[in-house]
């Protein structure tokens, strides 16, 4: 099943929530099943020996944290004895069955489904009944990456997103870029060092300030492993819409990336990376953006701390945040001595700026 067809038949869904959820809101319910579920294929294959090892260091007074990982193979586990096959067997207590499934996974995966207030649906789900046949509807898909590789899972979410913003009366640009286009930034971005990136070993870092789903982070990670799948990109990230944050977060968890390089929060008025530098970098800043909510944290930066600050050379005009971005992402350049930096950035072309690479 291609990334079409399956992000049609998980948004299918739809179909239950009709009547009972506004189509705007209906991913709130979409995108996070899927995020669970894909997590939830993701540890089922180890599920009994994570509940066996969680056993054995309990009684022995260990924290069992570091060896649930291992014996999970990923960064991350989830104790309970639950699963979202499990969970049908006991339909009146669906709500707080679920509930404690989502509990029993570790903080960075609770903090994924805090950020989609996962919560909030399960109780509206339960009032209307609809609890079971979601859970129901969702466990039945196939989401393990042996099945549906991370590339494809990406492509998923972004047909899942634009079909949300569809819905929404949103622009899906608002949450992640197509794949074309990264695929030619990243080429872009890595022409010149081809001979670098292929050294055995080489370890590099790139930086997206406005990582949305993390579409541009990943395609530049699968860019890197087919050049050389030797090399190591430590990704890092920051993204102010909590669903995006949330997608991102789980995708790179997937994907064995350290996911407290992934920062929540407005880049402008509050740098989650600050006083490091990367070797490369990629964004997608909003068009036609005002800065003014964040007015005041960007003036006292840019007055207090001058150019050892992000925006030291000054301020544009209020309605263009695309220059501050653009202003950010140079502070964060790794100097020439320390082996340089190279960006691409995505500028609106009604703009006398367009798209470049420095």
């Amino acid at each position: 099943m291609n990334h079409q067809a399956l992000s049609a038949f998980i948004w299918s869904v739809a179909d239950l929530l009709r009547g009972d959820y506004k189509p705007a809101d209906y991913g709130s319910v979409i995108l996070p099943f899927t995020v669970l579920r894909r997590l939830d294929c993701v540890l089922e294959p180890t599920k009994a020996n994570v509940l066996a090892e969680l056993e054995l260091r309990s009684k022995a007074g260990l924290n069992p944290e570091p060896f649930l990982r291992r014996k999970a193979g990923t960064s991350f586990f989830n104790t309970s004895p639950l699963d979202l096959q499990k969970l049908l067997g006991d339909p009146d207590n669906i709500a707080a069955n679920l509930t404690s499934y989502l509990q029993g996974f570790s903080t960075e995966v609770r903090d994924i489904f805090e950020k989609f207030e996962f919560h909030n649906q399960i109780d509206k789900l339960a009032r209307a009944k609809l609890l079971f046949l979601a859970t129901e509807k969702f466990a039945g898909i196939e989401l393990h990456p042996d099945k549906v590789p991370n590339s494809q899972m990406g492509l998923v979410f972004e047909e899942l997103i634009r079909k949300f913003a569809e819905a929404s009366n949103e622009t899906a640009g608002d949450h992640f870029t197509p794949r074309e286009v990264i695929s030619l930034m990243v080429n872009l971005l890595f022409v010149e060092d081809d001979d670098v990136l292929a050294k055995p070993g080489v370890v590099r870092t790139i930086y997206d300030p406005t990582a949305g789903t993390g579409g541009m982070l990943s395609v530049a990670e699968e860019h890197l492993a087919e050049l050389n799948p030797g090399a190591r990109l430590t990704i890092s990230g920051q993204e102010l819409n909590p669903e995006s944050y949330a997608i991102c977060k789980a995708d790179m968890l997937i994907k064995g990336q350290d996911v407290s390089n992934i920062a929540f929060g407005n880049t402008l008025s509050a740098d989650g990376h600050p006083g490091q530098t990367f070797d490369y970098m990629l964004a997608n800043p909003p068009f036609g953006v005002e800065w003014k909510k964040v007015e005041k944290e960007v003036r006292r930066e840019h007055e207090q701390q001058g150019f050892n600050g992000r925006f030291g050379p000054g301020l544009p005009r209020v309605s263009d945040g695309s220059l501050l971005f653009l202003m950010h992402m140079l502070s964060k350049m790794r100097l020439a001595t320390e082996g340089g930096c190279r960006f691409g950035i995505v500028l609106n072309a009604d703009e006398p700026r367009h798209c470049g690479a420095f």
